[in-house]
Order: structure tokens, then sequence, then C-alpha cells
């Protein structure tokens, strides 16, 4: 007789992998952190451990756990330090200089707790110890230097300026701007789809998968991200603060064009469905089977928050 395998409970599973992805990070912190309250240190714990889904480390451990079926305690090292530039990005993202958030999570944003200068200080130290963490993180899974050096260059590659902060570039340039839906694209791939995409192929390295499945896994993760980004609009155009934990009138404020601002909302679900579609079809492609890499790519645009 066959016995069902029993049904993915992913919230279940999202506030596990949370719960160990913060331990990761307390950890990391205890090593580089110590100075008293008051210094650099407060804000480097204020704006990295308070809350937060831990979406793209949970994606890289996933991703690691469908290729090999574990996922080892070093592993989770080497998450933590792609959530380490998650937080550096939203430190700097709330700035006045940038997208001039007073909330993040439900309470005050880093500057507004501390200070621009210090919020900018305390992203810039948390770049640093990230590089450090996944190199370090590597080292314990037993990888060798050519692989560790692919994990740090994929990070560092997704935080800088093909990433994330050449990202956050053409989106300050778009403001006032009636920006076309494929600008817009290219926008959210590398505000947030390169992060995505190196959680998964950190995942996949980690995880001595062949060029073909790292591929095949960074195409996934890209895909999640234009997603959950596209998503994260159609939130923030039909939400309201208080469930988000975060401003909803930031977009119309800078005056920025979104996909439900240039194409509707409907359009805009539509559209994020279809790159929840192709990120499950990036694995199908080559073979990679798990029923929890489809749901976190399914819940990228059914999550309410």
């Amino acid at each position: 007789m066959t016995v069902a395998a029993p049904a993915l409970d992913l919230d279940a599973y999202l506030a596990t992998e949370a719960g160990r992805v913060d331990r990761a990070l307390s950890a990391v912190l205890r090593g580089w952190l110590g100075r008293p309250a008051g210094t650099i240190d407060a804000v480097i714990r204020y704006g990295t451990m308070w809350g937060g889904k831990r979406l793209r480390p949970t994606v890289c451990v996933s991703v690691h756990r469908a290729l090999t079926g574990d996922a080892p305690g070093a592993l989770y090292e080497v998450a933590a330090a792609l959530e380490l530039v998650h937080a550096y990005s939203l430190m700097h993202d709330d700035l006045p200089c940038m997208d001039d958030d007073d909330t993040r999570r439900g309470r005050p944003s880093t500057h507004r707790a501390f200070g621009a200068a210090q919020a900018l200080l305390g992203g810039a130290a948390l770049i640093p110890i990230a590089g450090a963490t996944a190199v370090r993180g590597a080292a314990r899974l037993g990888l060798d230097d050519d692989a560790a050096a692919a994990i740090a260059g994929a990070l560092a590659r997704a935080g800088g300026g093909g990433g994330m902060v050449g990202g956050q570039m053409l989106d300050l340039l778009a403001e006032g701007v009636a920006t076309e839906l494929g600008d817009l694209r290219t926008i959210h791939a590398l505000k947030t789809g390169a992060l995505f995409a190196a959680a998964a192929e950190v995942g996949a390295l980690a995880a001595r998968a062949p060029e073909r499945s790292v591929r095949a896994c960074a195409a996934y993760g890209a895909h999640l991200g234009l997603a959950f980004q596209i998503a994260d609009d159609v939130l923030e155009a039909s939400s309201d603060a208080a469930v988000l934990g975060k401003p909803v009138d930031g977009d119309a404020r800078l005056a920025k064009s979104t996909v439900p601002s240039r194409a509707g909302l409907e359009t805009a679900r539509e559209l994020a469905s279809a790159e929840s579609r192709r990120a499950r079809e990036a694995l199908a492609a080559e073979g990679i089977e798990s029923d929890v890499l489809a749901a976190l790519a399914d819940y990228a645009v059914a999550r309410d928050r």
C-alpha cells in the first residue's frame, strides 16, 4: 500500500525556516558585534533582527534541500549572508535620499530610529560582514575555494551595480517619469529579482549542483523575485499600512510608475502569476521537483502582506 505524503503546510515551513535563519543571524552578529549600546552595533541589530519573512535565505535553503534532500547547519550561515545583504538594502532604501519611508515592518525605519547618517553607516557595515559570512559558511560546508568564490561572487553581483544598487539607481531616475512596462521589468529584475536569483543560485552552488542545474535555479529565483515585486506593488495599491507594516503611499508620493499604475490591478496580477509560472517551469525544464519551491512560487503572488 502506498501512503500519501502529508500536504505541505507552507506557513509552518516558513515559520520554522525563519526561526532557523534568525538563530544563524544572531550567531553571526554575536561574532562581529559586541560594543556597547549607542554605537553602530545597535543600529545594525535594529536593522537586521526585527521581523521579516526571511524569504531569500529560505529560498537558498529550500533549493539546497530540493537538490540534496538535506540542509546542514552550516548552510544557514551561507543563507544568513543573503539576509544581511537584504537588510542593508532596506536600511538604505528607506533613507530620505532614497524612498524616504518612515516605517518598516510595523515600526520606525532605521533612519527614523537612529538618524540618517547612522542608518547609512549601519547598512554599509553589513556589506563586508555578509561577504565574510558567505565565505565562512562555504568553508564550514566543506566547499573548495572555487565554490566559495562562486558563492561570494553571486552575492556581490546581486548586491552591486549590476543588481540591487543598479536597480535602485534606475528606480530613482524613473521618479516622475511614465515608465513603460518593459523598463519597469528591468528595474524590478535588478532591484528585487537579482537577490532572489542569487539566493537560489547560492543554494545550488552550495549543493555542488551541475552548471545546468545552477542556471535553472537562478532562473527560478529571478522569476520568483519579479513575481514578488509585482505582487508587492499590487498590495501597496490595494491594501493598507496597518496590514503591510510599511507605508502604502510611497510610490504615489514619489511619482513612481508601478505595474498596477501603468496596466491596472488585474493585469498586474496576471503578470505576477505569469512570472510565478515561469519560475516553476525553469525548474521543471531541468527535472528539479520540489513541492516547497512550487509553493513558494505560488506564495509570492497569493500572500496578503
